[in-house]
């Protein structure tokens, strides 16, 4: 299985891994570390020097509750950003996290080679227009309702059958807005409880039916330091944990905070199997 970035193609053979670079002052985890470019840059590298497949820079967090960000703010923080590391870093592959078709637009104008949609097109009436217009690779995301009401009360009449059902519309709304390659994230966390979230992991093969490279995006999440009683900050252990079970269910990209030892759970299971 490989996916087309900027011309090269990507075998997923091997697990890739897309790298978390934040550019937000109230992301859960590391919101506000990295909002000017020279962090952003330094942190670039490191994730790169790591390991990352991918860096994934998102300029609107997404967590329960967080504030709307205007068009025009995400472009502001996005832009610059993505201009100096595309030239610091020529040959690095960017996924844009954003929901926005401008904002995917411009970004993708400026070389980005992925989008990452946590609402799959449904914020956003032209988003999957202007993904097939560049032909680049769509992350699409299953999320019940929206980012700031998503945690509110989420609930399932039959979770899975509901996602099957979900996933099997968005590949046909991908293709036939010219996407060819359209990856799939169940989005932990995202419209789900503790429970909704561990039932998703158990079953997480059950996705790879639909034939598209599978995304995990369960980095140092709720479901894992509600669990454990501690903090995104000491989620570091259980993220790995988890990350070794996607893994072993079939995952074919991992979205970390921690590229080093996710990339440790690719070798190490790459050498037991």
């Amino acid at each position: 299985m490989t996916i087309n970035c900027n011309g090269s193609l990507i075998d997923l053979a091997s697990p890739k891994i897309l790298g978390i670079l934040n550019l937000t002052p109230d992301s859960f985890y590391d919101g506000g570390n990295f909002q000017e470019t020279t962090k952003a840059q330094k942190q670039c590298e490191k994730l790169l020097e790591e390991g990352a497949d991918f860096i994934d820079l998102g300029a609107y967090s997404s967590r329960p509750g967080a504030k709307e960000v205007s068009e025009k703010e995400e472009l502001k923080r996005l832009i610059p950003v993505l201009e100096t590391l595309k030239k610091t870093f020529p040959n690095a592959l960017f996924s844009i996290d954003t929901f926005r078709s401008k904002v995917a637009k411009e970004c993708l104008d400026r070389g980005a080679a992925m989008i990452n949609d946590i609402s799959a097109g449904n914020l956003d009436e032209v988003m999957l227009k202007v993904v097939g217009q560049f032909h680049v690779p769509y992350i699409a995301m299953h999320m019940q309702g929206k980012p700031k009401t998503m945690q509110d009360n989420p609930t399932y009449s039959d979770l899975f059958t509901e996602m099957m059902h979900f996933f099997s519309s968005k590949i046909s709304d991908c293709q036939a807005a010219g996407i060819q390659d359209v990856i799939l994230d169940p989005g932990f966390g995202f419209g789900k409880t503790t429970a909704h979230n561990f039932s998703l992991l158990k079953q997480f093969d059950r996705f790879q039916q639909f034939n598209c490279p599978v995304l995990a995006g369960v980095s140092r999440k709720s479901m894992i330091y509600k669990t454990l009683a501690n903090s995104a900050a000491d989620a570091l252990n259980g993220s790995t944990v988890l990350h070794t079970v996607a893994l072993l269910k079939k995952a074919q990209l991992l979205r970390v905070h921690d590229v080093k030892e996710a990339k440790e759970c690719v070798t190490l299971l790459k050498q037991l199997q």
